[in-house]
């Protein structure tokens, strides 16, 4: 989970929290109203690697990687890395889990 946490401080982590748009047309008094709301996609975080590291970000990360792990979902918006980081943890975390449990048991003596 460290490793999962310090990827998306990283690289996973969108630079902004995407902000829905709403848009539509001005109806008269009286007629029906179409409205359309877009979420732009994430953009990567720009700048230099130790720039990126900050409380805030790793905070979230935190958050994210835990909903992963514990909830089967974060439904957070991510980058492209970091989606595919938060699909390979829930893949390998819980396989290393195991062998864990099995070392401690191999270790601890009847």
């Amino acid at each position: 989970m460290a490793a999962t946490i310090a990827v998306m401080v990283l690289w996973g982590l969108p630079a902004d929290d995407p902000k829905p748009t709403v848009s539509g047309r001005q109806a008269a008094a009286g007629q029906q109203v179409a409205l359309t709301t877009d979420t732009p996609d994430p953009v990567n975080q720009a700048g230099l690697l130790p720039d990126r590291v900050t409380t805030e970000r790793f905070e979230k990360a935190l958050r994210v990687v835990i909903n992963s792990v514990v909830f089967r979902s974060s439904g957070q918006d991510l980058t492209t890395a970091g989606t595919y980081r938060e699909m390979a943890s829930r893949l390998v975390e819980p396989i290393l889990l195991g062998l864990a449990v099995l070392a401690v048991r191999s270790r601890v003596k009847r």
